[in-house]
């Protein structure tokens, strides 16, 4: 296994540190410490696809594994994160829809890419696919940083929750496209599924 796929394999693998420094609260500064694990594997996604390309170690292995390691990593975060959400009702369904199209997009995407290999085509990650991620990515790491300021500092507004869940939306907005755009460019391996 070359250094890119383990960095891949390394994301993933540390999925539960992360979910366990954000959940436990007696961890002090836990969402701090979710927060860095969070940044340092996102930097992962960055470092292992340039590596990749720059040394020629481009892989149908990493093709298929990078983009699942960054589902691993979004989808635990956006799962775990619910129990953060506070607020009405209201505001916590949209949450959860947020979250169930988001899914959505990453099971038909993995499906379609399954179906593809089966036809002997592996879908690399796109532009709007990489967009995507890094809109995910960011979101994750603002909502992380406003639960901590929100510890630390108590006299803030609550309302600055607002900020992450427009972060939110524009990552969910992203999801939407890339996949879209996804099923558009591989229209031929949905005719056979």
């Amino acid at each position: 296994m070359n250094t890119p796929n383990k960095l891949t394999v390394f994301r993933a693998v540390m999925v539960p540190f992360f979910v366990a420094a954000l959940l436990i609260d007696a961890i002090p500064s836990n969402y701090l410490i979710a927060g860095l694990i969070f940044g340092g594997l996102s930097l992962t996604d960055m470092i292992d696809g340039k590596m990749a390309r720059k040394r020629g170690l481009v892989t149908n292995f990493g093709k298929f594994l990078d983009p699942l390691a960054d589902k691993i990593l979004v989808i635990s975060a956006l799962v775990s994160m619910t129990v953060l959400k506070t607020g009405t009702k209201a505001e916590l369904v949209c949450w959860l829809i947020g979250i169930i199209i988001i899914l959505a997009r990453e099971f038909m995407v993995s499906a379609l890419r399954l179906v593809c290999v089966e036809q002997g085509n592996v879908i690399a990650a796109n532009i709007w696919g990489k967009i995507k991620t890094v809109t995910q990515f960011i979101t994750i790491l603002v909502i992380l940083l406003i639960e901590q300021l929100l510890e630390w500092f108590p006299a803030l507004p609550a309302e600055i929750k607002i900020v992450g869940d427009v972060f939110f939306a524009v990552s969910v907005l992203a999801t939407v496209v890339s996949g879209v755009i996804y099923v558009k460019q591989n229209a031929s391996g949905i005719s056979e599924m």
